[in-house]
């Protein structure tokens, strides 16, 4: 397994030619007098999102955040200060006001303009680049597909892929660094049936810190597989809310848990809820 601090450097230091020494500066004029201890945070947010609604595509996200946060601790006071820039100067200057405050007494948040031993819980890879975007257009199309061809009452389909890569680094006064990766993957598909004047819905979706092709259940890798294991779920919720005929839509009642991660939900879920 790559080591996440390499990662971590190279994702968050590398692009602005920040190296060991320019964080020791940082480090220093943030532990001047009467500054107890400090630390830096790094970080790198990726997410992406598709949805896909009755064959067509009808959203797609894309969205980049990154910044530094610095803390300074004086005895019982803190200050906080953070820039969007990760850069040298944007962050001597956050750590000045970050010393600033923490040394005024006061405690408040200012906004700049302009190695722990590391325990591995899934694999530091990007979800965002496991699939080309025509794969995952056409994932998206096979749960469509699948959705409809195990049932002919279903007249509306819903289906969703969320990505997000997460790269954190941490500089602490005591000399430790420590890096994460974390990458996160969820489908989910919706469906609306009607039979005989009724109108029901049902919800499927399984996620995991895995590559895109491994978020849906089955975990195989086989996007077919995945389509089936949801298409199957969606086909067992929708035969049983079709033949309730006497029972309200919507009405309560306790959830229906498959294997791993999927949760099937009786009664509404909003297309809001599908994500």
């Amino acid at each position: 397994m790559s080591n996440m601090i390499d990662i971590a450097r190279t994702a968050l230091l590398q692009p602005a030619n920040l190296q060991d020494h320019h964080l020791d500066q940082v480090m220093d004029q943030l532990l001047a007098a009467s500054i107890d201890a400090a630390d830096i945070y790094f970080q790198n947010s990726r997410l992406e999102s598709w949805v896909l609604e009755d064959g067509i595509i009808k959203e797609g996200a894309y969205n980049i955040e990154q910044g530094v946060g610095v803390r300074a601790i004086s005895g019982e006071k803190t200050g906080f200060a953070y820039t969007d820039e990760i850069e040298l100067p944007s962050l001597l200057e956050a750590g000045r006001t970050a010393r600033a405050i923490a040394r005024s007494g006061g405690r408040g948040s200012v906004r700049v303009r302009g190695v722990m031993p590391e325990r591995y819980y899934y694999e530091p890879i990007n979800p965002l680049a496991t699939l080309t975007e025509t794969e995952k257009v056409e994932l998206l199309h096979k749960l469509d597909a699948e959705a409809r061809r195990q049932d002919p009452r279903v007249t509306q389909v819903i289906a969703s892929l969320v990505a997000a890569h997460d790269v954190v680094l941490i500089v602490r006064s005591d000399g430790h660094l420590s890096g994460d990766v974390r990458p996160l993957v969820r489908c989910n598909v919706h469906v609306i049936v009607e039979h005989d004047g009724k109108r029901e819905q049902g919800f499927s979706g399984g996620g995991a810190r895995r590559p895109r092709a491994h978020a849906a259940p089955g975990g195989t890798g086989d996007a077919r597989t995945h389509d089936r294991g949801l298409g199957t779920r969606l086909r067992r919720r929708r035969r049983g809310a079709a033949g309730r005929g006497q029972e309200p839509r919507g009405s309560p009642r306790p959830e229906q848990r498959g294997p791993g991660p999927v949760v099937l939900l009786h009664g509404d879920v909003s297309p809001g809820g599908s994500l």
